[in-house]
């Protein structure tokens, strides 16, 4: 039950952190009013982790923190402090890392972790139900036993914190070994084939349920094939981009893709759609379209970005984080679909559209309905005795018309928070979609939520984390500066604007200012003026998103090939060599650094692409040599005129007024080519 008092949380501005305002729980936003209180009081602090599209998050509120007689237990004996990890992942990451080893398995959200005073973990876990089932203890059993431990066993829990603290302490110098090692050139092939052994050649992906997109493992294997032609690889990859594609986990009428599979074959997804989830999709299936020229793939890469700038994007530009899993409290509501609701709308269509999209009258799901596609239009023409195209324009107009009914249902709940990191990623996909795919839109979209950033999320030289409500706050982390930094320079790399690598460029001297390890190297997750945490935490393991580290260094590699510039090569050679045993033990957690050392250890062509006198002619020169998949490539339009490019690429020049492309790599360029076929075979094919 709500309260009728709010609490605490009613004065932030985080959706997650309001969704709890009416508990009858006295919580606490994280800061120093909590903190000191349970200093003083010497009460331990109850800390509760997640976010606002988190179902299970959902479910351990309704049932634990709306119950009257759980909120007294936890108002009388703790100080209960609830924080939204989308805003304040150097919390999240310190105390996920906590309760794996609490847990011997990994961790999730809710997060509820249990502390001392002094904010070290004592024991902790994830969702806690409300009687004691699936092997868990109920949340009030829990309570009870933690206050009794607090009260009569200060000593147990001294050794726990004794314990948690070596076992950190470890962690953090597995992070940071003394030694250097040098990047073995076959790290990235290593890695591939020991990535490959766990792929499933029946539906796609890795491993078995829950089945994640695994976006970093599959660009491995795509890098891999264009330097192998080992076909299995490129395969994998479109086997994986398709099973998703057609499964319940691609939103079949509204694009996009929620968070992961509940099942092995992509059916059940959680239904939650992540903004950083669908940036990175986005650019893998443009890259599988660079490759095989299938139009397939372009069009799942356009139907996201369409639906990311119809449902997530604010009118001044910036990305909204998530869309919520739940519709009036329910699961999936808003997305599935009974057989006569659907009948009821597309009436003599019906027939063949639930045919092709497995809609039955017992349900695939829950007794409802999760569009997926299970037909094809071959078998569906031959039993309908219907010609393709007439199938094609079917089940089209029966996409539209069953959207159009959607929309009249109370949608999920949308976190409009603007986060930095996840915004460089939407950023990046943007302006990739509009490097590949030609439109213009896209790159109007990238833009404008770059200049978004630099409003609203920009001081004083310094990033902020989170936008909402007309308010930037906290600190930015690594992610932050990283991911944005990345995106601009990629965003340079389109439209060859000044302003994006000068933006780069100052992110950059932040990040090593406030972040870089001079000791061992690697950024910090935390800047240098950061509050004081029980730890500062330093990694190369990806999560959901690359690491910190991995497109930090990814940055770095950028910008020294854009500028020249020896330190950026240096601190990006050092992060390499930092994470290169960690690459080499755990491919599977390294994927984003991964794919940097292929950057780095196969160095990226420097495409040199000199104006002719005709714009429109050198727009469309630049347009072909754009969908081309070259993974490891700079982008570079020059004038002619001196002092425009870099100091090695220098002297290139227009032959005969037209545009002329010219190739570097090892200190060494090509012959300058002045038509598209011959750009072609100097780049190398996309088959």
């Amino acid at each position: 039950m709500k309260s009728s008092q709010a609490n605490r949380l009613s004065r932030e501005t985080s959706p997650y952190l309001l969704q709890h305002a009416y508990n009858p729980v006295d919580w606490y936003p994280w800061g120093e009013e909590a903190l000191m209180k349970a200093d003083r009081e010497k009460k331990p602090i109850l800390l509760s982790i997640g976010y606002s599209a988190c179902h299970w998050c959902h479910v351990m509120a309704h049932e634990s923190f709306e119950d009257e007689s759980i909120a007294q237990i936890m108002n009388d004996h703790f100080v209960n402090i609830k924080v939204d990890r989308e805003e304040r992942p150097d919390l999240d990451k310190i105390y996920q890392t906590a309760v794996q080893i609490f847990l011997r398995r990994g961790g999730g959200w809710p997060l509820t972790m249990f502390l001392t005073p002094g904010q070290v973990p004592f024991y902790g876990g994830t969702y806690f139900p409300p009687e004691d089932r699936y092997g868990i203890p109920s949340f009030g059993r829990v309570l009870r036993g933690i206050v009794q431990v607090f009260r009569e066993k200060p000593e147990d829990i001294q050794e726990t914190v004794r314990q948690i603290r070596e076992a950190m302490a470890g962690i953090s110098r597995e992070a940071s070994p003394a030694a250097q090692t040098p990047v073995d050139p076959q790290i990235v092939s290593a890695g591939v084939r020991a990535l490959y052994s766990h792929f499933d050649q029946t539906h796609g992906g890795f491993g078995t349920a829950p089945k994640f997109p695994a976006t970093m493992s599959l660009n491995l294997f795509l890098r891999h094939y264009q330097k192998s032609r080992e076909t299995r690889y490129l395969e994998a990859v479109d086997l994986t981009l398709r099973k998703m594609a057609r499964g319940g986990i691609y939103d079949q009428l509204g694009g996009g893709f929620h968070r992961y599979s509940t099942d092995v074959e992509w059916l059940a997804p959680h239904f939650e759609k992540m903004l950083y989830d669908n940036a990175q999709l986005v650019m893998l299936y443009l890259s599988v379209y660079q490759v095989t020229g299938d139009p397939f793939h372009a069009t799942i890469a356009q139907e996201t970005l369409d639906y990311v700038l119809r449902e997530m994007t604010h009118s001044d530009g910036g990305f909204y984080a998530t869309q919520d899993a739940d519709s009036e409290r329910v699961e999936g509501k808003f997305f599935t679909w009974s057989q006569p609701e659907i009948r009821s709308v597309l009436g003599d269509d019906a027939e063949p559209f639930c045919r092709y999209y497995d809609v039955t009258p017992a349900g695939n799901w829950e007794h409802r309905n999760i569009l997926r596609v299970v037909g094809s239009l071959d078998d569906l023409s031959a039993q309908f005795d219907m010609p393709r195209e007439a199938l094609r324009d079917l089940l089209a107009r029966g996409r539209t018309k069953l959207f159009s009914e959607r929309e009249k249902r109370i949608k999920p709940h949308r976190d409009e928070k603007v986060l930095a990191s996840w915004n460089g990623l939407m950023i990046q996909a943007f302006a990739q979609g509009a490097m590949v795919l030609g439109n213009t839109a896209y790159l109007r979209a990238a833009n404008s939520a770059a200049d978004f950033i630099f409003q609203h999320l920009y001081h004083d030289g310094r990033l902020r984390r989170t936008w909402k409500d007309g308010e930037g706050k906290l600190n930015a982390y690594l992610d932050d500066y990283a991911f944005v930094a990345n995106a601009l320079l990629e965003l340079h790399q389109v439209d060859f604007e000044p302003r994006h690598l000068d933006r780069a460029r100052s992110l950059i001297n932040t990040l090593n200012e406030q972040f870089w390890d001079s000791n061992t190297g690697g950024y910090f997750f935390t800047s240098r003026d950061h509050e004081a945490l029980m730890t500062r935490m330093k990694s190369g393991i990806d999560e959901s998103i690359p690491s910190g580290n991995a497109l930090a260094a990814q940055a770095l590699l950028t910008f020294h090939h854009l500028t020249g510039d020896p330190g950026s090569l240096e601190r990006a050679e050092r992060i390499l060599r930092l994470y290169a045993p960690a690459m080499q033990e755990n491919p599977f957690g390294h994927g984003g650094l991964l794919n940097v050392a292929d950057f780095y250890l196969e160095k990226p062509k420097e495409i040199v692409l000199v104006e002719g006198t005709s714009p429109p002619e050198t727009r469309a020169f630049l347009q072909e040599i754009r969908r081309i998949y070259l993974p490891n490539r700079i982008f570079f339009l020059s004038s002619g005129r001196p002092g425009d490019l870099p100091e090695p690429l220098r002297g290139k020049v227009s032959v005969g007024g037209r545009p002329t492309l010219y190739v570097c790599s090892h200190f060494t360029c090509s012959a300058p080519v002045t038509t598209i076929e011959e750009a072609r075979a100097l780049l190398g094919p996309s088959l």
